[in-house]
């Protein structure tokens, strides 16, 4: 039912039961924030209520008395008494795990001064109850398998409208329930009282930090707060004490709000940053930063902006032979690591630590002409997969593998093994809770490359992963999953079908369950696909390795592009050709304001060594080149941060050289 249906529909409800006096509606039919009708007035302070900053947002969190954060219906309801018929609720809510017995309110609206409940929000274990006074007695309606309790923040709209009642988790998709009867237009909330975050009564009071509790009378807010580019903390309307940074009071004056956080304080060293320093704060003396510990790393919030210099040489990292790609992830409490995927067969693969400003060998893994590696978690559990490109020995299937971190031996053991052909790429990515893997098979045999890829899901009950879906491709190199909105993609990188590399790229959308064509884009021997996003504009950026065509024609001198998302036609149209010599990879990044891209040049047909090109962006004019860094055969380019600066690493596929540069700022 669209939005000004839902309106008219709630005028009539009004009409029908304010028969004294001049109508007006019970109450505005704007947003009407409960959670700042319990917060003190400029100037005072509230026993009960503490602020607190979590994971890059601010909430309140409420112990004591549930009489402090209780106020009278009357206050919302100024015209009548009446409950509107039709209406929104949205919370903004981070809750730790719950036990599977206990349940807190989020809010209640009891008759008089009795406990006899008119309407209610219940969270527990995987459920969300919505609690009602319907013909005298109190109904439940629950929502089932609803994760909440994950301590991440969630924003939940829960829309009545007749005889549905319509829920939706951080602009997911709807979960719609149908009620015996309509939600009673005659709700009378005559000396009735609000309790924020309780139901009256200490048991059951609300746990976790809440951020924004709104009700909307007359229409279904999912539509004024999706899509959301943050859709965990899409806001209608959030108290303004949570949406600034609290002032430093004058010695005469105090914080309206308590507002509490550890500040830990270092000249470049970072402190450990896991689950215990939730919230905690970290001034950086060295680079003069202020950041945020979300339970797994630190986030910037304040620092002064840097801008790149030059780039100049920080480590030679001798690998164990050439490398096709470099994974770097951060494993929390434990450290910085990058895997680098490596040809020989005998010797394996490397997996290297973060140590005193380098990187030092830790542990070596099994691959059989390892092409890629992804890191990624399901839920606690750590993960790291690889694609083999070749069997232990002719003639054996091509097996890969992932890998599971132990946090009891520090390092990475096998999991699971999976029938791959020729692979080249994983990606790791979820929807809605759910984990998923995409594999890029590259060819099966020698000369058939029109195979299919596969996307495998992470089965809750056997712990492993299961196939969900297969995707035709041709010569398929490279997966890239990206999210616009509410909507999920997956594009693939495709590179020969057995006659030109002149072939369709696919973009995929997720509809239905599974993934389903959306866009082809031509491509030239695509090896690679980069998304990135600068301020409200998307774009795609492919690497294009060689132009093939079926009469035999090779050119590797040729243009790769760049791709921008049109709002008018919804699709990606070019935006930049730049030229390039085999590109292989692209990554993006950002120095203080400045955004940029690397490019992995390796061949132009006569040498491998070359210089890969850093381009920044100078909007209107696209991207213009900045910085040439020779390289020999450059396969792939990573960026990280420490606190000890910016850095990028590019593995060679032409020498067991791999070579750290580090960015210099002023």
């Amino acid at each position: 039912m669209s939005e000004l249906l839902l309106l008219t529909c709630a005028l009539f409800s009004w009409i029908f039961t304010c028969q004294s006096g001049p109508w007006g509606p019970c109450t505005d039919l704007l947003p009407l924030d409960l959670l700042s009708q319990v917060l003190p007035g400029a100037g005072g302070t509230l026993d009960g209520i503490r602020m607190v900053q979590s994971r890059g947002a601010r909430g309140f969190q409420f112990s004591g008395s549930p009489q402090l954060f209780s106020f009278p219906a009357s206050r919302l309801f100024i015209n009548c008494n009446f409950f509107p018929a039709e209406f929104s609720i949205v919370v903004t809510l981070k809750i730790p795990e719950m036990a599977p017995e206990t349940s807190e309110y989020i809010f209640t609206l009891l008759e008089g001064d009795s406990d006899n409940l008119l309407l209610g929000l219940r969270l527990s274990q995987n459920k969300l109850h919505f609690l009602q006074k319907s013909q005298g007695s109190r109904k439940r309606i629950t929502f089932k398998d609803v994760n909440m309790a994950d301590n991440r923040w969630h924003t939940v709209v829960l829309a009545v409208t007749g005889h549905y009642i319509i829920l939706t988790v951080d602009c997911g998709i709807p979960l719609e329930l149908v009620l015996e009867s309509s939600f009673p237009d005659d709700l009378d909330t005559s000396g009735s009282t609000f309790f924020i975050a309780s139901g009256k009564r200490r048991k059951g009071l609300f746990s976790g930090l809440m951020r924004q509790l709104v009700l909307l009378p007359g229409s279904d807010a999912t539509s004024q707060i999706c899509p959301s580019s943050k859709p965990q903390l899409s806001a209608l309307s959030v108290p303004q004490a949570l949406v600034h940074l609290p002032i430093k009071p004058s010695s005469t004056d105090f914080l309206r709000h308590p507002y509490e956080a550890e500040v830990r304080v270092t000249a470049g060293v970072s402190p450990p940053c896991g689950l215990s320093e939730d919230g905690q704060l970290w001034f950086n003396t060295l680079h003069r930063g202020l950041f945020i510990c979300d339970g797994m790393m630190w986030l910037t919030m304040l620092q002064v902006k840097e801008r790149l210099d030059y780039v100049e040489h920080h480590q030679d990292l001798f690998t164990i032979s050439e490398t096709f790609d470099i994974e770097v992830f951060q494993i929390p409490s434990v450290g910085l690591f990058i895997a680098t995927a490596n040809r020989d067969s005998n010797l394996g693969s490397g997996i290297y630590k973060w140590t005193d400003g380098k990187f030092e060998r830790y542990q070596n893994i099994s691959t059989y002409d390892a092409q890629a590696f992804q890191y990624f978690t399901v839920g606690k559990k750590k993960f790291l997969v690889v694609a083999n490109c070749r069997g232990m020995n002719a003639g054996d299937p091509e097996l890969s593998v992932i890998y599971k971190w132990s946090s009891k031996k520090l390092k990475f053991i096998h999991y699971q093994t999976l029938n791959t052909y020729s692979a080249r790429d994983w990606e790791a990515f979820q929807i809605q809770d759910e984990a998923f893997l995409a594999v890029a098979n590259h060819r099966q045999g020698e000369r058939n490359h029109n195979i299919d890829s596969v996307i495998y899901k992470w089965n809750p009950v056997t712990q492993f992963f299961e196939v969900n879906q297969t995707i035709p491709t041709s010569g398929a190199y490279d997966w890239e999953f990206f999210t616009i909105g509410p909507y999920y993609f997956l594009v693939v990188a495709n590179t020969f079908n057995g006659k030109s590399t002149v072939i369709g790229s696919t973009i995929y959308i997720w509809l239905g369950g599974m993934f389903q064509p959306y866009q082809s884009i031509t491509t030239f021997g695509a090896i690679d696909w980069e998304m990135f996003q600068i301020e409200n504009r998307i774009f795609l950026a492919v690497a294009n390795s060689q132009m093939l065509t079926e009469e035999g024609t090779i050119l590797y001198s040729i243009n790769s592009t760049i791709y921008e998302l049109s709002i008018t036609t919804q699709t990606f149209i070019k935006f930049q050709d730049i030229g390039t010599n085999s590109a292989l990879d692209w990554e993006y990044f950002t120095v203080g304001d400045d955004k940029f891209l690397v490019v992995a040049n390796s061949f132009d047909g006569t040498s491998y060594s070359l210089n890969s090109v850093i381009y920044r962006w100078q909007g209107y004019e696209g991207f213009v080149p900045v910085h040439r860094l020779n390289t020999n055969g450059c396969r792939d380019w990573e960026f990280f941060n420490t606190t000890e600066g910016s850095y990028l690493i590019f593995s060679s596929a032409r020498a067991a050289l791999s070579k750290v540069l580090k960015l210099r700022t002023i």
